[in-house]
Order: structure tokens, then sequence, then C-alpha cells
């Protein structure tokens, strides 16, 4: 059991993954670094989830593109730029090549197959470089 110090200035992260088993992958190393991890399997319940916490507002957004239903991950990205601007975003795919304006500003782009170390990385560098 994770003791409630761990979680005083950790970063809390919402991993969108419709994949379960990357999806627990990803879940396990970010709480295993330490973060408050929230996860989704679609983009419509990861919004439902930034609606709703309000109490200890969500810092990072770490979403597949390729996701079923009405929005997939990069539409969830500029969604949550849009509404939630604080949001650092790191978006991940096995078929999209990044180009320049194709991803909300200041978004980091991760291809797949990804080293989840680099992701752990980025969000400590990131959160704790103040």
């Amino acid at each position: 059991m994770t003791s409630p110090e761990k979680f005083a200035d950790a970063p809390t992260v919402l991993v969108a993954e419709d994949e379960a088993l990357i999806r627990s992958r990803i879940v396990d190393a970010f709480d295993d670094a330490g973060f408050i991890v929230l996860a989704a399997k679609d983009a419509a319940q990861a919004v439902v989830l930034l609606q709703a916490t309000r109490a200890r507002p969500i810092d990072f957004l770490f979403s597949d593109v390729n996701m079923p239903g009405a929005m997939d991950g990069l539409l969830l990205a500029f969604h949550t730029r849009e509404h939630w601007p604080w949001i650092s975003l790191i978006v991940t795919s096995g078929r999209l090549q990044k180009t320049f304006g194709e991803m909300p500003t200041n978004t980091r782009f991760f291809q797949k197959p990804y080293d989840l170390g680099r992701g752990v990385d980025h969000i400590r560098e990131t959160a704790w470089a103040a």
C-alpha cells in the first residue's frame, strides 16, 4: 500500500488507451514512478474524468491517437488543450507520423514502440522542474 506522503507533490496523470494490456503496463509504470494515475479506455471516458477531477486537477494527459469512438486521441488532445490549457499533453501513435501543425501546441509526441521510461522521465522533468 502506498503511503499518502508519496503523493504529496506527485503529478496526476490521465492515461487514455483502448488496449487493456498496454493501458495496464502504462498505468503500472507511472504508478511505480510515484505518480497518481487515472485510466480511461477511450476519449469519452477520459473527458468524463477530466470534468470530474476538480479536487485534484490532472497535470498530464498521456493518450494514444488510435482509439474507438467519435473522438480519437488527437481530437482528445485538442479538446483538452482548449478546455484545460494547463494540462501537459503526451500523444502516442504507431501509425501517425508527427508533422508540424498536426498536434496542439506544446504537445510531446512518442512514436510507438516507445520506452515507457521516456514518458516517466518527461513527466518528472516537467512536473518537478520548478
